[in-house]
């Protein structure tokens, strides 16, 4: 269900990015202009704050930090590709904060405006145009992880060999039912909107991001009978690994450690969702043909 974002006159919104903006520091100057202008109180991220002073970005608005982001914040603005995006995923958390992501990177397909036209952008969401998307996450369980790592992914759950170790056999159970033994290099357990991601280099489908379901897609698999299957994003997969190995690697999102193998690994839909903001005529279709080039000749 979407619903749009009316921002008030004062509303907090909170910028964050990654490092490396290059050509694009003076439109971020301009953009923090344009924010403030129209009655907004503007906080950049600790970090991101740090990289735009080394820079000589002029800051007119105070250094906020995210990981803990103020009670009133209305909004956050990721400035980058789609990794600055997850780490705003990431700092919402289950508190549903809006993420809006203005594109500086190469692709772009969460952050999907661009930077090139941020003023029509904010007169978009000062209108009210812009409307609400809620994406699901998932959730891991059942492995010791690193101190401070966030359990949850919005692309996907990777499970793979580490770099130089021989496949691994992943003994894999949805809701309780034996599924199959993936023997492969890994298995990839996607959300809908993880996709277009790693799940689509592997050959795995498309999905409408608003879809209750989760992709399960077999990296270099042993056989050719094992294809990607898709499951109800309400089940509970699990899965035990073991190798000739004793390690393997689990990456969630592109962050990742390594784990000994055994035990058994509990993957299931988060109990919170991340809500996006979508532009007018930014819709899943016009998103496949103009970032992925789909139906090009």
């Amino acid at each position: 269900m979407t619903s749009t974002l009316q921002l008030d006159h004062g509303s907090l919104v909170a910028l964050c990015g990654n490092f490396n903006q290059g050509a694009y520091l003076g439109r971020i100057v301009n953009f923090l202009d344009s924010l403030a202008a129209r009655g907004l109180r503007v906080g950049v991220e600790r970090s991101f704050g740090s990289y735009l002073k080394e820079a000589e970005v002029p800051l007119p608005c105070e250094v906020i930090d995210l990981e803990e982001p103020a009670p009133d914040t209305a909004l956050i603005i990721s400035i980058g590709g789609d990794g600055a995006f997850l780490r705003a995923a990431q700092w919402c958390g289950r508190r549903e904060i809006p993420i809006l992501g203005v594109n500086t990177g190469h692709l772009g397909y969460l952050a999907s405006s661009s930077a090139d036209d941020t003023s029509i952008l904010l007169d978009e969401l000062m209108a009210g145009r812009l409307r609400t998307e809620r994406r699901a996450l998932l959730r891991l369980q059942g492995v010791e992880m690193p101190d401070g790592f966030w359990p949850y992914a919005l692309n996907e759950v990777a499970i793979t060999k580490e770099d130089t170790s021989s496949m691994i056999n992943i003994h894999t159970a949805v809701d309780g039912d034996f599924l199959v033994d993936y023997l492969a290099d890994g298995l990839i357990i996607s959300t809908p909107t993880g996709s277009t991601a790693y799940n689509l280099s592997l050959g795995g489908p498309i999905l409408q991001p608003t879809l209750d379901c989760v992709i399960l897609t077999p990296s270099a698999p042993h056989t050719l009978t094992l294809c990607p299957i898709v499951v109800s994003g309400r089940s509970r997969i699990e899965c035990c690994v073991s190798s000739r190995s004793p390690r393997y690697r689990i990456s969630l999102d592109g962050r990742s450690f390594v784990s000994e193998c055994g035990g058994k690994l509990l993957i299931s839909e988060a109990d919170f969702q991340i809500v996006t903001l979508r532009r007018p005529g930014d819709n899943f279709s016009a998103t496949l043909r103009h970032k992925l080039h789909w139906g090009s000749r």
